[in-house]
């Protein structure tokens, strides 16, 4: 039996994705104001008109890659949950899986701190909803873990801990001579456990 999948419908989806990423990789160095179509276009080797045939606008094609960034960060806090038991040991996971989403997706994070307000006000709302339920799954667990804290306490410091973890891509990129990602991975992850454990 087969999936439905065909040959040119993974070409599709394999094109779509190398928009998304040459548009934030574009929109981290530039800003969304600053990259035309006809630029993002030839980044990935076709016109730019031919790019609607992916994405209703540009501003569209921002949504895409805030509004997708939200969903996976979403749908790995929750599989943390399920795929670990312990409170300490989903904390330990959704930190090693914030931690790499902050390694491999830089250009996005720069993209939200910039150009948010760029969203079509729908798209805005969508990135909104996804990230509160993201972080009430961080709450979740630090609840178990500190059950006497407050909720409000616990918000905080989960808030705190992203603004740790997505700084990386300003500081990591400040620095004259790059850290490797290990090395990044390991001080990002120890930092953000001794503050969420204290």
């Amino acid at each position: 039996m087969t999936s439905g999948v065909t040959e040119r419908d993974r070409a599709k989806a394999d094109r779509q994705a190398a928009i998304l990423s040459e548009a934030a990789r574009l929109f981290a160095e530039r800003g969304f104001s600053g990259v035309s179509l006809e630029e993002l276009g030839a980044a990935v080797g076709v016109s730019g008109p031919a790019l609607y045939r992916h994405f209703a606008n540009k501003q569209a094609l921002l949504g895409a890659i805030l509004v997708g960034v939200s969903e996976r960060l979403l749908a790995g806090g929750r599989r943390v949950t399920t795929e670990h038991s312990s409170p300490l040991h989903q904390l330990e996971a959704i930190v090693a899986f914030h931690v790499d989403f902050a390694l491999s997706d830089a250009d996005v994070i720069r993209v939200q701190d910039r150009d948010l307000p760029s969203l079509s006000e729908e798209d805005r709302h969508t990135v909104r909803r996804l990230q509160r339920e993201y972080i009430e799954v961080w709450v979740g667990i630090l609840s178990a873990l500190h059950p006497a804290r407050s909720e409000t306490d616990l918000r905080v410091r989960a808030h705190a801990c992203f603004g740790l973890i997505n700084s990386t891509p300003h500081s990591v990129r400040a620095q004259r001579t790059r850290p490797s990602d290990s090395a990044v991975r390991s001080i990002l992850e120890s930092m953000a456990l001794a503050a969420l454990t204290d």
